[in-house]
């Protein structure tokens, strides 16, 4: 039986059958996962994915829960969460540059201000984004005029059949809101940065100063997913959905944001039905007035 065998290589503590998903993202919502399990190491993990390969048991990465709308009946076969080795990172000087080595469960807030702190300057952008690396090098995560392959120097990825491979960025094929990890399946593990010497004291402060600017500009006083949408080319999701007269939009307890309406926020114990909805609805509303067909930067898990 899988849920026995799954305790012969994972400690029972940090294994959580039918689980809420609700706990587990930004956005508040989500049925249970049959199995949540912590992993603490790669050893754990390769274990894991092979015990699920044998066993044809679905699983899926989490990293932070930030870009994840998880259906109401939840989510079939094993969540992964990533921790202990991967929630930790390593500075290494080299000259005047430096390196930095980190876990694909370290949080990127906390990422970016270990750089800060160390004075290497260039990750500035992801101290206010609410996920992990791991997630911020799938969706090549990016804000304020920064990206993950500015500075991505290689990555370290497991492959869906228990091989460890080593990607230099080149092979990231970062794209917008995109990269190989996404086509290929794989997992990120650990991710090195070549990041260039700033001051501690300077770097701190830049961070500071743009999660003031994401605090005045974004709804983060509501559960959300952050932006909805993919950014259209040409165009900006958000204006686009105010000029089409939705700003306040509402589907049951989802609602478009009034502060900023690339933002879908859950204002009511919203269901994810009821994001589902409001985000067709918009889509719908938007191609409709505008000719632009806007394309979710959420990703679903689950049945919808």
């Amino acid at each position: 039986m899988f849920s026995e065998r799954l305790r012969t290589i994972i400690d029972y503590s940090r294994i959580r059958e039918q689980e809420p998903m609700k706990v587990h993202t930004t956005f508040r919502i989500g049925g249970p996962a049959d199995y949540f399990v912590d992993v603490k190491d790669t050893e754990e993990l390769m274990a894991l994915l092979s015990l699920c390969r044998e066993d044809g048991i679905p699983w899926h990465i989490l990293g932070n829960g930030s870009n994840l709308l998880v259906a109401d009946r939840g989510v079939k076969g094993v969540v992964i969460r990533l921790s202990g080795e991967f929630e930790g990172y390593e500075i290494c000087r080299e000259g005047p540059e430096g390196r930095l080595s980190a876990g694909a469960g370290i949080r990127l807030a906390r990422l970016a201000k270990a750089a800060a702190g160390a004075g290497l300057s260039g990750l500035a952008f992801a101290g206010g984004i609410p996920g992990t690396l791991g997630g911020a090098l799938v969706m090549n995560a990016g804000a304020y005029g920064g990206e993950m392959k500015d500075y991505v120097r290689s990555v370290t990825v497991a492959d869906p059949d228990g091989s460890i491979i080593e990607l230099d960025a080149r092979d990231m094929e970062f794209g917008y809101r995109s990269s190989i990890l996404q086509s290929k399946g794989y997992i990120a593990l650990r991710a090195q940065f070549a990041l260039s010497p700033g001051e501690p004291e300077e770097l701190l402060a830049q961070i500071e100063d743009l999660n003031r600017k994401r605090r005045e500009k974004q709804p983060l006083e509501y559960p959300s997913a952050g932006s909805t949408f993919k950014r259209p080319a040409g165009y900006f999701a958000g204006k686009l959905i105010m000029e089409s007269g939705l700003k306040g939009y509402r589907v049951g307890g989802a609602a478009v944001s009034e502060k900023h309406c690339g933002f879908i926020i859950n204002v009511e114990d919203a269901s994810a039905e009821d994001v589902h909805r409001l985000i067709e609805k918009v889509k719908e509303i938007v191609h409709e007035k505008t000719g632009v067909m806007l394309e979710p930067e959420v990703k679903y898990w689950g049945e919808f």
